[in-house]
């Protein structure tokens, strides 16, 4: 017998009863809440474990399972679910809860409270099942300039153009003119050719995919002139005007927001899926931080908010980038840096841990961690060894991280318990994948987590993702 079907059988036998079913079965099939079990009331759950929900009340109220996305239509006219007199009635077409606040619609149930005193959790938790948020959006498209088309540079422009939310008018690079910015554009040695259309129009203009793109080749941000193009939202990507004082020239020249596509000392900074909620639209200028900070945050995020995190250790193993040397060549601030790129194994610094801080508050202070630069040239993974303030397994941990990838995180943190290799992870648009069977826990407080992530294109759409919800944030003020 399994460990998941002794755990099965543990609640059948405790739950039974009080939940007036003639039994519980082990939920699993589709990811996206389509698969039922065949009960008197049919609940699907985004992950395959019923018994981490239910073995949790502590963090996880029962009628927290009761939700639109996870409930079809029974067979029976009429099933009770109690759980500290909560009941849940097949009568109507909404779902309505004291406990949220509010009704979702579903085919055929009505969640309806007759407590006197309801479960609630001790606090929210990334275990729960997220509150539903209005998918609404700016009208029209958010005009965008880039500038630098370095690696991140072309990799945005690929992205936005598979978006509809997102049309890019103009990209300033003085390095870089038309001819050869088309060329650099379809061709790529990572991710392979662009599988879309671009021409040349002229010396200052692309075609992409029938659209018009302006070229501009401006040393001074401020020369560029934004405004002539359209662009409200410009992305800081060269990798040179990282301050504010710096990216503030693009202000200057016309554009709305600046969104620096790296770690900034002083701009606001922001991780996709952690903190972008607290971007107000008085802030012109922010960061998207790292790709490292993008893997380790939501990581972290998790793991803090379901078991506490009282101290950790990063290490990420990174993908070669373009400041490092192809052979051994000077690096006067950093020595090791300067040894060749595609025959060594080069320990370095890296303040992603440390900026995990400045996006999760309640973790400043509580990491920091360092870098191997590896001989590959894309797709890195990040380990986090941390100690934990509530005892856990291991599997509740996986548990933990499986669901909020299903549910809260869902297209931000994955999960898999594949026997993969950096290579499968080329092109992967997530943030962060963790990694099940590359995990340990060496104790139930002490355990090392493994997240792997695309750097470059998973990066890239974290950065179109922030402008939008910027973009939207900006709509409805």
């Amino acid at each position: 017998m399994t460990s998941t079907q002794q755990f099965h059988n543990k609640i059948e036998t405790k739950y039974k009863s009080e939940l007036e079913l003639p039994y519980l079965e082990e939920v699993s099939g589709d990811l996206d809440g389509t698969a039922t079990s065949t009960v008197a009331l049919k609940i699907t759950l985004p992950f395959s474990r019923v018994w981490f929900l239910l073995s949790s009340p502590s963090s996880m109220a029962a009628s927290h399972l009761l939700r639109s996305a996870f409930l079809a239509p029974s067979s029976c006219d009429r099933s009770k679910v109690f759980s500290n007199a909560s009941s849940c009635n097949v009568k109507s077409t909404g779902l309505q809860s004291s406990m949220f606040g509010n009704s979702i619609q579903c085919d055929s149930f009505v969640l309806q409270n007759y407590n006197a005193r309801g479960i609630q959790p001790i606090k929210s938790t990334a275990t729960e099942i997220p509150l539903p948020t209005q998918q609404s959006r700016s009208t029209g498209k958010t005009r965008v300039g880039i500038n630098g088309f370095g690696r991140i540079g072309r990799l945005v422009l690929r992205v936005a153009t598979s978006r509809d939310d997102i049309d890019v008018v103009a990209i300033n690079d003085p390095f870089v003119d038309a001819k050869y910015m088309a060329y650099m554009f379809k061709y790529d040695s990572t991710h392979g050719p662009f599988k879309g259309t671009i021409k040349i129009l002229d010396d200052s203009t692309l075609e992409i995919n029938g659209k018009q793109v302006k070229v501009v080749s401006k040393r001074d941000p401020a020369e560029i002139q934004w405004s002539d193009f359209g662009a409200d939202y410009v992305i800081e990507s060269s990798g040179v005007f990282t301050t504010v004082e710096k990216a503030s020239s693009h202000l200057k020249a016309g554009a709305k927001k600046v969104i620096i596509s790296a770690p900034s000392a002083d701009a606001p900074m922001f991780v996709v899926g952690v903190n972008e909620k607290t971007y107000q639209p008085e802030m012109d200028i922010v960061s998207n931080a790292s790709c490292t900070t993008n893997c380790l945050a939501p990581l972290a995020k998790v793991v803090h908010e379901e078991f506490g995190i009282v101290e950790g250790l990063m290490t990420t193993v990174h993908a070669t980038t373009a400041t490092q040397k192809t052979v051994d060549g000077p690096s006067m601030k950093d020595w090791r840096g300067g040894r060749g790129a595609s025959q060594n194994i080069i320990p370095s610094s890296t303040g992603a841990a440390k900026a995990v801080g400045k996006v999760l508050p309640e973790l400043n202070g509580k990491l920091t961690g360092m870098a191997f630069r590896v001989p590959t040239p894309n797709v890195s993974v990040v380990d986090l060894t941390c100690r934990l303030k509530k005892n856990a397994s291991y599997e509740d941990v996986k548990s933990a991280i499986k669901y909020a990838s299903e549910g809260p995180l869902k297209g931000i943190l994955g999960y898999t318990e594949e026997d993969v290799v950096s290579n499968d992870f080329v092109g992967d648009s997530r943030s962060s994948i963790f990694d099940a069977k590359a995990g340990i826990a060496l104790s139930s407080s002490f355990v090392k987590l493994v997240s792997w992530y695309d750097n470059e294109w998973g990066y890239s759409n974290r950065v179109l993702d922030l402008i939008e919800h910027m973009a939207l944030v900006g709509a409805q003020n």
